[in-house]
């Protein structure tokens, strides 16, 4: 099966079925009918992608209703850290960060629902991320929280000296004094 549970309901790791030889490799990164079989149905209407050298963090970010947005991610180029954190009321995973290695090499890809903040570390000399939306990006809309809050106590695997961050990234608000819109709903 290529999806793999992370243990946080809802959030998933898509593990494609990689063909490799001596050309090189082959593989599906997103095929509609593999992700309908796991009812998965998501409408991507943006691709996203960027480019950040080492020490970045990017995150953690989200939008709100009514234009909240599903991610999958992955590393076109070297190697980050993923973070997700589960920011929808009710959820038995509240307030807990998920990380995991996405990179060029291992080609996993990291299914972010709607009710999750997310961010990424760049821990390659040079990363490269795509990631597909299911609603379009609405600026009005966007929210974030601080990436070093000490309840999410999130490794970035960036020594503190090294990170660099966006303006915006440094005065996002802690989780409690976030008034979360999303609501967890048992499948």
């Amino acid at each position: 099966m290529p999806f793999i549970e992370t243990g946080i309901p809802d959030l998933l790791i898509f593990q494609p079925q990689v063909f490799e030889d001596a050309r090189g490799y082959f593989f599906e990164s997103y095929n509609k009918n593999v992700f309908l079989s796991q009812g998965l149905d998501h409408n991507w209407l943006q691709d996203n992608q960027s480019s950040s050298s080492f020490g970045v963090i990017r995150g953690l970010h989200f939008q709100v209703p009514p234009k909240a947005q599903t991610k999958l991610v992955r590393v076109l180029e070297g190697s980050i850290c993923d973070v997700a954190i589960d920011i929808r009321k009710g959820s038995p995973a509240y307030g807990r960060a998920y990380t995991i290695e996405l990179s060029a090499e291992n080609k996993l890809q990291l299914l972010i629902p709607k009710g999750f903040a997310h961010g990424f570390s760049v821990i390659s000399e040079r990363a490269v991320v795509l990631y597909k939306c299911d609603t379009t990006y609405d600026k009005s809309l966007e929210r974030g929280i601080l990436y070093n809050d000490p309840q999410l106590n999130i490794n970035w695997n960036i020594p503190e000296n090294k990170i660099i961050l966006s303006e915006k990234d440094k005065v996002n608000p802690l989780l409690a004094d976030f008034e979360s819109p999303f609501i967890f709903e048992k499948a």
